[in-house]
């Protein structure tokens, strides 16, 4: 067993606190970690005066000192460089039985995608390669938002290397990690991986943490650890603030002692006053042993996911199901969309479908055209949300707005980006993806909110896919359509198709998915937006026939639209053949077209049951 976790065995152990607080407070202007190349008699000078303060622990000034990070300050060619001095500065800072700790932080935020778990791997393995070389006495892998990540960081780690970890996970929730995971069950597969010290940092101060750690268990063969903030982030003139709160943290220390935990420091907004405060609190405590756990009431059956029985995947299963999509207008007079809202009621389509601000285009809110058609029509809205223009919070808020005012279906989009748009300079979100905005809406069906707290009812949501067939390789859609299947959503609706080979073509590439498609058809409305189509879309390709055809009657709008007309119905035969999903796009706001063949569609069908 090494120094320290014999330390542990017996001892609470006091840890450093914030390295960025300090420099910042002091005018950094570029990363923390780069400090360790341009000043690094300020860094050791900061691991001193917490040594000074009490901390029987410190960790080198490597947070974010990861090739990703790095590379934002063109800093990602001397990752290696930026460890061996942290380590080097760590140790002429630290006395003889102070233990050093080699800090790797996080990578992924709440954007699991943004990184993959290979990529992850291989940069953080650089990082603990050159810190294990340098000598420290411990790894200390924090704010982890993702357990995912850190459970194969620590599994990685464990089979090279045999020197203490120390595995904290951040958590958006006293009880919870942001996927739902408790934080108990969390700590034990930590622990499985191979952790010695499991516990949480950063994100909340020491009372929500002291809540956090009343509801876990003392690990048998581990010990906990807790860094918290502060207290909760304020901003000032446009700076970030924490409380000026040393005392009161050093008094909520004790009680963290007492809920089991071994190792204690600090995060974000505290300093060496903080730990002072600390360590005058816990000298003369030693670790429980054992403890009254108080169990978490999560006032929901998050085993059960509610559907309501009419919904279009159960519809689309049963027989030929038409959907027409209507654009809000990108301005306050409302009254023809409406209108036209009113004539495909009348039609007795099976939804509409109402996208979000499409070709990141700003018009009348989805969520607000829903909630009028709820109240006057008797027409299912579908109501696209893309990830593009909402936080997770507004994400949230916007599923719960949904479900309010009795909106089902949902389309989860991850989104054009803005630049497509009027507004090429507004920001991107993509907190989450169409996956994750997926399992959000999943978890909400659940009853629980991504903090897993219970929402005192369940939504009843039924989510869409969208699937683009005009691909290169189509083979290669079908397998992120396969994904999305994993993920929750119950059917999709394709971009447009203009050929009939490419709707046979979808058929055969996803019949074994037993998943229903609504098969996109979008008349075109003129020879200029057939040479548009073919040429500027991508995966988009009329024939020389087709363009040969709209050329001849280019002049003549009657018979464009006749063509338009003809081509479409010969489309929606081959889908009917197929498919019971039919995805009609008005093109420009030409309701007319979509009239006529939504008449033409429900005509076939009827003249197949007749028959039969």
């Amino acid at each position: 067993m090494s120094r320290l976790l014999k330390q542990l065995h017996n001892n609470v152990l006091v840890a450093d606190g914030a390295m960025g607080t300090i420099l910042y407070s002091e005018g950094l202007d570029t990363c923390p970690e780069a400090y360790n190349l341009t000043h690094p008699e300020k860094v050791e000078r900061i691991h001193r005066s917490y040594i000074q303060a009490g901390a029987d622990i410190i960790q080198t000034n490597t947070y974010g000192a990861n090739f990703e990070k790095l590379k934002a300050f063109g800093l990602e060619h001397k990752v290696k460089e930026i460890h061996k001095a942290a380590v080097q500065i760590a140790k002429r800072a630290a006395k003889p039985d102070t233990f050093i700790l080699g800090t790797v932080g996080g990578f992924r935020g709440l954007k699991q995608e943004d990184l993959s778990l290979s990529t992850i791997q291989y940069h953080a393995e650089n990082q603990i390669d050159t810190l294990v070389e340098e000598g420290v006495d411990g790894l200390l892998f924090e704010t982890y938002y993702d357990l995912e990540e850190l459970s194969n960081i620590v599994t990685a780690t464990r089979r090279k290397y045999d020197i203490p970890i120390i595995a904290q996970l951040t958590a958006s929730n006293t009880n919870y990690l942001v996927d739902g995971t408790e934080i108990n069950e969390a700590f034990k597969q930590l622990i499985e991986c191979g952790a010695n010290v499991v516990g949480l940092n950063c994100h909340h101060g020491p009372h929500h943490m002291q809540r956090s750690f009343s509801h876990i268990e003392l690990p048998k063969h581990a010990y906990l650890s807790c860094y918290p903030n502060a207290s909760l982030l304020d901003i000032e003139n446009s700076e970030f603030k924490y409380s000026d709160n040393a005392q009161y943290f050093g008094d909520v220390a004790q009680e963290l002692i007492n809920e089991g935990v071994r190792l204690i420091g600090g995060c974000c907004g505290t300093t060496p006053e903080h730990i002072a405060y600390i360590k005058s609190s816990v000298k003369d405590l030693k670790p429980v042993s054992d403890k009254k756990v108080i169990p978490i009431n999560r006032k929901t059956n998050h085993s059960r996911t509610h559907t309501y029985k009419h919904n279009l995947t159960t519809k689309v299963k049963n027989g030929p199901t038409v959907i027409v999509e209507l654009d809000t207008p990108k301005h306050l007079d409302t009254d023809l969309f409406f209108e036209n809202v009113g004539k495909l009621d009348e039609a007795n389509i099976d939804a509409v479908t109402l996208a979000d601000n499409s070709l990141a285009t700003v018009r009348v809110s989805n969520i607000a055209a829903a909630s009028i058609i709820r109240q006057k029509y008797n027409i299912e809205p579908l109501v696209h949300i893309t990830c593009r223009d909402r936080n997770l919070i507004g994400l949230q808020s916007h599923l719960l707005g949904l479900s309010l005012i009795g909106v089902n279906e949902i389309l989860a989009v991850t989104g054009d980006p803005s630049k497509v748009g009027h507004l090429p300079g507004a920001s991107n979100v993509y907190d989450v993806n169409s996956k994750g905005l997926t399992e959000l809406a999943l978890r909400f069906n659940q009853g629980i909110n991504t903090d897993g707290d219970a929402l005192k009812k369940h939504t009843n949501f039924n989510i869409a896919g969208a699937f683009d067939p005009n691909v290169r390789k189509l083979d290669g859609a079908v397998k992120r359509l396969e994904k999305k299947v994993a993920a929750g959503m119950s059917y999709f609706i394709t971009q447009p198709v203009y050929s009939k080979e490419k709707i046979k073509e979808v058929y055969e590439a996803t019949k074994h998915l037993n998943t229903p498609l609504f098969i996109g058809i979008m008349p075109i409305a003129s020879y200029n937006n057939a040479l548009f189509l073919h040429n500027e879309v991508p995966g988009i390709k009329m024939s020389e026939d087709v363009l040969n055809q709209f050329k001849a009657v280019k002049d003549d709008k009657e018979k464009t639209k006749e063509l338009s007309l003809r081509l479409s119905k010969e489309l929606i035969d081959t889908v009917h053949e197929y498919f019971n999903g039919l995805y009609i796009i008005t093109p420009f706001q030409r309701l007319d077209y979509s009239l006529e063949l939504t008449a033409y569609s429900k005509a076939i069908t009827q003249n197949k049951e007749a028959i039969s």
